[in-house]
């Protein structure tokens, strides 16, 4: 008789099946395209965002804003801040073998 380990779960998890995540992104998609059915109403209803700029009417803006925002900083954090703040491979080992353990 083959026992198991304890707290060792075979089974897939939700996300991790192929289905799951297939309705996830659909669900999200869908979500989207609501959104944006709903600004591209109101843009041809005439519906007033009291906008401060012209382009601020356009429908979408927000959701194009976002996003470039999102990818600006994600390329900010990958370019900019990972070369300053990273460290040799070796440095905490190098530390150890000098004497001054942290």
């Amino acid at each position: 008789m083959e026992s198991k380990p304890p707290n060792q779960d075979t089974s897939a998890g939700w996300f991790e099946q192929k289905e799951n995540i297939r309705r996830v992104l659909l669900g999200l998609f869908a979500g989207c395209a609501l959104l944006i059915g709903i600004d591209v109403a109101y843009w041809i209803s005439g519906y007033d965002k009291h906008p401060y700029f012209k382009w601020e009417t356009w429908p979408g803006f927000y959701a194009v804003y976002g996003f470039v925002a999102c990818v600006v900083l994600v390329l900010a954090s990958k370019l900019v801040l990972r070369p300053l703040v990273m460290r040799d491979e070796q440095y905490y080992d190098s530390r150890k073998k000098g004497g001054h353990d942290v």
